[in-house]
């Protein structure tokens, strides 16, 4: 059934957005040299890397490191990158993601592939099975703002209270938490 919903709901998120989908393409290109689309491995479901997609965010020089390792992100992020970060229209593209299987709308935020703390906590608590999503509790509970620790044990709250209400209970207050660019360090 989430699978289902995953992919309805994914589908018709994506029409709706397209208009906003190529105005973000065009900024992204009007405003910096390099793809619209940045690509990265990150970790799914059962510990097995992906390619997730993103709007670019950051100037193709970045190192290839979460933004909260970089010692200065804003020399890194563009100018519309700022927007899409604090706005979470980056995160568009990842609809494509939730299509091919690879992500649900609601689970864990998939980690990159060098957070092995969060990796290894993630798996001794079981939390590796369940696929990545595009939201979840951690992300709505603190999202930058947290440890690794406690986004694992928020991940572990998710998947032994996980439900078709839970995820909605999450997507609504993703809403309210973006429009409100609640725990976003750009």
């Amino acid at each position: 059934m989430k699978k289902f919903i995953d992919i309805s709901l994914s589908l018709v998120a994506l029409l709706l957005l397209l208009p906003i989908f190529i105005i973000i393409c065009i900024a992204i290109k009007s405003d910096s040299k390099g793809p619209i689309v940045f690509k990265q491995q990150r970790v799914g479901i059962d510990n097995k890397l992906f390619t997730i997609y993103k709007f670019r965010t950051m100037r193709t020089d970045t190192p290839n490191l979460p933004t909260h390792l970089l010692a200065d992100p804003s020399v890194y992020i563009t100018r519309v990158g700022r927007v899409l970060r604090k706005t979470s229209l980056d995160e568009i593209p990842q609809i494509f993601n939730i299509i091919r299987g690879e992500m649900s709308l609601v689970g864990p935020r998939p980690a990159l592939y060098n957070q092995n703390e969060l990796i290894q906590v993630r798996k001794e608590l079981g939390i590796h099975q369940i696929p990545p999503g595009l939201t979840g509790w951690a992300q709505i509970n603190g999202r930058d703002d947290i440890s690794e620790e406690q986004k694992a044990r928020l991940d572990y709250y998710y998947l032994k209270h996980q439900s078709i209400w839970f995820d909605f209970k999450i997507m609504f207050k993703t809403v309210s938490s973006t429009i409100a660019a609640k725990g976003v360090k750009a």
